[in-house]
């Protein structure tokens, strides 16, 4: 009997998963949202924004990809948070079919050895990729990068980006589908991550805190979203703003309430966007000391396992 239409399409199917690794403010963040299409992952200039592995699903024609994106890697983290973020960023490694690995085009940096320590047991094949090529002044600066780098690992391939402009990306998704799996999506083609959307509400607020303060005080907040209801007249949220002392707190709260009311508005305006709906929010700065150094508290704040 000869084989259904929709049999042969599923048979064509390929998946797989691609773990985006790098140290810390490479551009992986940028990636993941350019390569899905929407912005999933939260951004900033700050190194160690991302806290958690995070899915983007992205399919395009017979192929689905499922993109996660990681904490960066760090050698020597001092606190019990830095920990459970390397941790994050190598539990994907476990289970793999392509890892990207970003470096900066500018060179290779003493940090990139450390990444490329912890992949030296994942038999998946590493596409390297240098990014930030826009960057560059002049393209020929890429060259003795290139040279550099081909000997330093057994690179499935090398392929140059800009994840802020998009450059190259279509070569590189061309190369990620030649190394998926032949297997059944595992995701509906719609569907562009597996978090709800309470998560990403706590992310937005958490991101803008990130932009919005001084270069320490973002490693010491958190955001726990208590309530994220849905009627008719839109999305309610309510969200705590965790930090680890009394003059953290004042610094969130800002003068006379300022800060945290341009937080506040900035994240409302980005929720609504993400949910396509009047949003109404509202924000609490609570003290937990020591909550970055415990892991008892990491667990209950969901940043660790």
């Amino acid at each position: 009997m000869a084989a259904s239409p929709r049999e042969d399409a599923a048979a064509a199917q390929r998946c797989g998963y691609v773990v985006i690794v790098g140290r810390p403010n490479v551009g992986k963040s940028t990636l993941l949202n350019r390569l899905v299409g929407h912005k999933l992952s939260i951004t900033s200039r700050k190194p160690q924004t991302t806290r958690h592995a995070l899915l983007g699903i992205k399919t395009r024609a017979e192929n689905q990809i499922l993109y996660v994106d990681t904490p960066g890697l760090h050698r020597g983290p001092e606190r019990q948070l830095g920990h459970c973020l390397n941790r994050e960023a190598l539990r994907v490694l476990r289970d793999v079919d392509v890892v990207l690995f970003l470096i900066e085009a500018a060179g290779w940096h003493k940090g990139d050895d450390h990444v490329q320590e912890q992949l030296r047991d994942v038999h998946a094949p590493v596409l390297l990729l240098p990014n930030k090529v826009d960057k560059l002044k002049r393209k020929g600066e890429l060259l003795p990068l290139l040279k550099q780098v081909e000997t330093r690992g057994a690179w499935a391939e090398i392929i140059p980006v800009s994840a802020r402009r998009g450059d190259n990306l279509d070569r590189l998704e061309e190369a990620i589908c030649r190394h998926l799996p032949r297997q059944t999506w595992l995701y509906p083609p719609d569907q562009l991550s597996d978090r709800p959307e309470r998560f990403f509400a706590a992310e937005i607020v958490r991101e803008k805190l990130v932009r919005n303060l001084e270069q320490e005080l973002p490693y010491h907040t958190a955001v726990v979203v208590d309530k994220y209801e849905e009627s008719a007249r839109g999305v309610r949220v309510d969200a705590t703003i965790w930090v680890e002392r009394p003059g953290q707190k004042a610094i969130v709260i800002g003068r006379r309430g300022a800060m945290l009311k341009l937080i506040g508005e900035r994240a409302r305006r980005d929720i609504e966007a993400l949910v396509g709906r009047r949003v109404h929010l509202k924000t609490w700065v609570k003290v937990r000391s020591g909550w970055t150094d415990d892991a008892r508290r990491l667990r209950e704040l969901g940043l660790s396992r």
